[in-house]
């Protein structure tokens, strides 16, 4: 009993007291997962002619569709208050799902990007659009691509392939639901989207730290 109550409190008690003070004003100590094991996207490739994965990555997906221009002050946004704050994590990723036949726009729009920085873990894959809508309707959300396989709004993915993000009732009590994250509102990205982050990432360096320290005692 005693041993159990040691163990307790040197590896699970400093975890929840981290995850805690590390997710700042999120309103979850650990961000809900709204969707669990969504489909891979393995079948689908880079501009490059490479596969991308979902697996073992925390990946922030999104849906572009075919009008590319529409969504450019979306990726300025997402660039600076996302993927720069977290495109040193080794196993964090962009990844946006591309209509085929967008590949010259996307060329366009890198270009662009280069002007803020690198884009390293930063994927544009491309798919046939009866397969992105089929993949978008197997998250189950509330949202909806419009008519151009399209949404402003990005998605938070885990190493499992969960849909990770906010339901249930916040630490004031309230009732809480969001699936994505607007790209076009950068109060959206700077209030919710870097805090649901910061959960996600502080949840796996733990992971990792617990798994270090049993490895040294075995």
């Amino acid at each position: 009993m005693k041993k159990n109550i040691v163990l307790f409190i040197l590896f699970i008690l400093p975890i929840v007291a981290y995850l805690f003070f590390a997710s700042g004003v999120n309103s979850f100590a650990k961000l809900p997962v709204l969707t669990p094991t969504i489909p891979n996207i393995e079948t689908w490739s880079t501009l490059d002619g490479k596969k991308a994965t979902l697996n073992n990555k925390i990946t922030i997906l999104g849906f572009i569709g075919y009008d590319v221009e529409k969504h450019k002050g979306g990726f300025f946004n997402l660039y600076e208050k996302i993927y720069n704050r977290n495109k040193d994590f080794k196993d964090f990723q962009m990844v946006m799902v591309m209509p085929q036949g967008t590949q010259s726009k996307v060329i366009q729009l890198q270009e662009s990007l280069k002007k803020l920085g690198p884009q390293t873990n930063w994927n544009f894959i491309f798919a046939p659009p009866s397969e992105i809508q089929n993949f978008y309707n197997s998250m189950k959300l509330v949202g909806k691509l419009d008519s151009q396989l399209g949404t402003p709004s990005v998605y938070i993915i885990d190493k499992k392939r969960n849909l990770r993000g906010r339901k249930g009732q916040n630490k004031k009590g309230e009732e809480e639901y969001q699936e994505g994250y607007n790209t076009f509102k950068v109060s959206d990205l700077y209030n919710n989207m870097i805090d649901d982050v910061k959960v996600i990432l502080a949840e796996y360096r733990l992971a990792l730290k617990v798994n270090n320290k049993a490895n040294r005692k075995i």
